[in-house]
């Protein structure tokens, strides 16, 4: 029987990419794509595909926090990161988020197919490109504290779409909120990060990997 396989990222040509070489693999089959993270999760929840290949910086919802929510809703979804970051945050957090696996998006496609076939079998991938970063991380690490633990799930999602230039009401339209509640998570969140204005705002937002530079 096939693994069933969805993949996930805002660039077309690599979905497409991916899906072709998915066709050469007997035993894995592609029933579904998303370019960002929230039609991932209500694919997800309507595919319940056995593995979602996913990226990291998309526009509207992040791979981190689309994750979380697959992780939460849908347990027996495993999740393997396919991203062009290689910084331990990233790592860090798609393991924090529910994540089973982790690559790089210049690795070999034979990695790709293993990570995907090892997470099935109920074993953590890593790709050995990035083993490194996470064993230093794990000795070096200083307790800080990210975007990810100071800010809820809802006020992350408030802060992407403020940070990639969306106005109140358009952020509310999006997540089915008033202007007025847009405007509260906002305050709330300058205050938890001690934050006046939407530039820094949308600096932190960068560094903390809820969303991309504009380039």
């Amino acid at each position: 029987m096939s693994i069933r396989i969805m993949l996930v990222d805002d660039h077309a040509i690599l979905r497409h990419g991916l899906s072709r070489s998915f066709q050469q693999e007997e035993d894995l089959k592609v029933i579904g794509q998303a370019k960002d993270g929230h039609s991932t999760v209500g694919l997800v929840r309507e595919l319940s595909p056995d593995v979602v290949v996913m990226d990291i910086a998309m526009p509207d919802l992040n791979g981190m926090d689309a994750t979380r929510q697959i992780a939460r809703e849908c347990p027996h979804v495993k999740v393997v990161g396919l991203s062009m970051h290689s910084s331990n945050k990233y790592v860090r957090e798609m393991f924090r988020a529910g994540a089973k696996g982790y690559l790089l998006k210049d690795c070999p496609f034979e990695e790709l197919t293993q990570a995907i076939r090892t997470v099935v079998d109920g074993k953590v991938y890593l790709s050995p490109s990035i083993s490194h970063t996470v064993i230093e991380d794990y000795i070096n690490k200083p307790d800080d504290e990210s975007a990810f633990s100071v800010l809820s799930q809802r006020e992350r999602e408030v802060l992407q779409l403020l940070a990639e230039g969306n106005t109140t009401k358009q952020v509310g339209r999006r997540l089915h909120i008033s202007p007025k509640t847009v405007e509260a998570h906002r305050l709330r969140i300058m205050n938890k990060l001690e934050i006046d204005n939407i530039a820094q705002l949308t600096k932190y937002a960068v560094l903390e990997g809820l969303t991309t530079p504009e380039p």
